[in-house]
C-alpha cells in the first residue's frame, strides 16, 4: 500500500520565514492558519499532533495506513481488541473548515478512540487533502477514493499487512460520518454513491454538527452570540468557504448548500438513514435543523439529536463546562444508531 510519510501531517505545518518576501496576507484564521498574496499557506501548530501508538483507550489499537494509491491520503485505524466479533465500520472525516485539521491531531485521536470503544465498532479516521490548495471537490473525492478502497478490502482474500484489521470489520454494515466540515465529506461522499446506486453494505449516515452554507443568513448565524472560546463564527464560517469553494462561486453552490436551488433535489436522492446531531449554541443550529426538516419532507430517514448548552465541535474541543456530558450523550446516540442497523 506504500509507506507513510515519516513525519504524519507534515504537510499541514508549512511556515514560511519572511511577510516581505510573500506579500500581505489576503485570508487569516487567527491562531490556524495565513494565505499569503503569492499562494503560500502558513498552518500554526494549534492542536497538538499525536501518533498512532499513542493509547487513550486501553481497549483500543490503532494504526496508520496508506489508502489506495493517491499521493498523501492515508487513515488511522481504531479497532475495539476486547470485542472478538466482527464489528462495523464507521469511515470517519474530521473537521476544520476543509482547511486546517488532521486525523493525527490529539483531539480526534481521542474522540474516535473513545468512540470506537464504547461504540463498538471500527473506526476508520481520513486525513485528506485540504483547501485552500486543494478547493472542493478535493477532499469529497478523496472521501469516494476512501470508499472505493474499503470495497476492495472487503473482497481481499489471503494474508497481508492489513489483515488484522479486516479480520474484525463487518463489511456488511459500513457507515459513513464525521462533524463539521468531515460531516459535509460524509455526505457528499452518501450523495455520489447514491448516484452509482447505494450499495446494501451502506447502513447510515452520521452528521455530527455539519458545515453548509447559503448565501441567507439563518437566525441563528445572525443571532446567535460567539464567545472567544468558540470553534466557529459567522466570520470564520465565511472564510473557510472562501478558501474551500471553487474561485467565482458563492455559498449557495451546491458544495456547500445541500438546499440551494441549484443542488440536486432531495426526493431524488437516494440516501441511507441519516443522523444529524446538533449543538444548541452553535451558529450552524438552525441549518443543520432545516436540512433535518427538508429530509423529512423528502421522505428520508432522519435523526436529529440536540445537545443543549454547547457549541460547535464541544466533543473534541471541550470548550464548555457540560462537554464531558454531552460528549457522552452523543457516543450514546451513535451507538444506539449503529447497532440498531
Amino acid at each position: 500500500m506504500g509507506a507513510l510519510p515519516q513525519l504524519i501531517g507534515d504537510r499541514r505545518r508549512n511556515f514560511h520565514p519572511r511577510e516581505e518576501d510573500i506579500g500581505p496576507v489576503i485570508e487569516e484564521i487567527e491562531g490556524l492558519i495565513k494565505v499569503y498574496r503569492d499562494g503560500h499557506v502558513e498552518r500554526l501548530p494549534a492542536v497538538v499532533e499525536v501518533p498512532c501508538t499513542w493509547a487513550p483507550e486501553p481497549d483500543v489499537v490503532s494504526k496508520d495506513v496508506a489508502v489506495g494509491h493517491s499521493a498523501g491520503l492515508w487513515a488511522r485505524f481504531y479497532v475495539p481488541e476486547l470485542r472478538k466479533q466482527k464489528l462495523p465500520l464507521l469511515v470517519y472525516f474530521h473537521g476544520g473548515g476543509f482547511c486546517v485539521g488532521s486525523a493525527s491531531w490529539r483531539c480526534y485521536h481521542e474522540f474516535l478512540a473513545r468512540l470506537a470503544s464504547q461504540a463498538s465498532c471500527v473506526v476508520l479516521s481520513v486525513n485528506y487533502r485540504l483547501a485552500p490548495e486543494h478547493r472542493l471537490p478535493a477532499a469529497y473525492e478523496d472521501g469516494l477514493a476512501v470508499m472505493r478502497w474499503v470495497r476492495q478490502q472487503a473482497s481481499h482474500r489471503g494474508p497481508d499487512e492489513l489483515g488484522w484489521w479486516r479480520a474484525r470489520c463487518d463489511f456488511a454494515r459500513v457507515f459513513l460520518g464525521g462533524d463539521s466540515a468531515g460531516a459535509a465529506i460524509a455526505y457528499n461522499v452518501a450523495v455520489q454513491l447514491g448516484s452509482l446506486g447505494v450499495p446494501a453494505c451502506l447502513r447510515g449516515v452520521i452528521l455530527i454538527q455539519p458545515f453548509f452554507g447559503g448565501v441567507a443568513r439563518t437566525s441563528s448565524e445572525k443571532n446567535t452570540m460567539q464567545s472567544s472560546r468558540s470553534a466557529l463564527s459567522l466570520t470564520t464560517s465565511d472564510c473557510y468557504w472562501r478558501m474551500a469553494l471553487p474561485p467565482g462561486t458563492d455559498r449557495d453552490h451546491p458544495w456547500c448548500n445541500p438546499l440551494a436551488k441549484s443542488s440536486p433535489k432531495l426526493e431524488d436522492l437516494r440516501l441511507p438513514p441519516l443522523l444529524v446531531c446538533v449543538s444548541e449554541l452553535d451558529i450552524l443550529r438552525d441549518r443543520n435543523l432545516e436540512l433535518c426538516e427538508a429530509m423529512s419532507s423528502a421522505g428520508k430517514s432522519v435523526e436529529q439529536a440536540i445537545f443543549a448548552g454547547v457549541g460547535h465541535a464541544f466533543q473534541v474541543l471541550h470548550n464548555h463546562h457540560t462537554s464531558d456530558a454531552r460528549t457522552s450523550e452523543m457516543l450514546t446516540h451513535i451507538r444506539a444508531f449503529i447497532n440498531n442497523r
